[in-house]
């Protein structure tokens, strides 16, 4: 796997991937953080058109990221992450929704779980997910990094005008 660092608002990223696509967006610190695998190639040139991507998205210039991805997972892993890049830019879902979009709607927990381990945070949306009471819950960059998402995106606005918790 080849790997790079790339300088954003949030901070140091680690972008992380091979010919299958980009796998990994780690945060530079909290539950989020990934450090490179010994085995690991550091290649600067590596994930260029992601990094402009994600540069435009952190300007205001990007609402839809168009790039080559490749999560690992289970098959209901997957499955919620294809569900949490059908998440509007500036929208948000609560974890149930994202259970009865997905066909499981016992099933609000293991979606929390599964958003949790997503591999490639800010690409695939999980920051747009949310307490059904419109509570902000974890997010792997920390709770600051997913209020500065969502206020980017003009989702926190709406979120605090439905009534939220947090």
């Amino acid at each position: 796997m080849q790997y790079r660092y790339i300088n954003s608002t949030l901070g140091e990223l680690l972008l992380a991937g091979d010919e299958a696509g980009l796998r990994i967006i780690g945060f530079p610190c909290g539950k989020g953080r990934v450090d490179p695998d010994s085995d690991w190639e550091m290649n600067r040139d590596c994930f260029k058109e992601v990094e402009t991507q994600l540069l435009e998205y952190f300007n205001g210039e990007r609402h839809e990221f168009d790039l080559q991805l490749a999560p690992t997972g289970t098959a209901f892993q997957l499955d919620v992450l294809k569900a949490l890049q059908e998440i509007p830019f500036g929208e948000t879902r609560s974890y149930l929704q994202i259970a009865q979009r997905i066909n499981r709607p016992k099933a609000v927990r293991a979606v929390g779980a599964a958003n949790g381990r997503n591999p490639l945070p800010i690409v695939i949306p999980c920051h747009r997910v949310i307490g059904a009471d419109g509570s902000l819950t974890g997010f792997g960059g920390g709770l600051n990094a997913k209020v500065f998402l969502l206020e980017l995106e003009g989702g926190l606005a709406r979120v605090r005008k439905q009534g939220s918790l947090f």
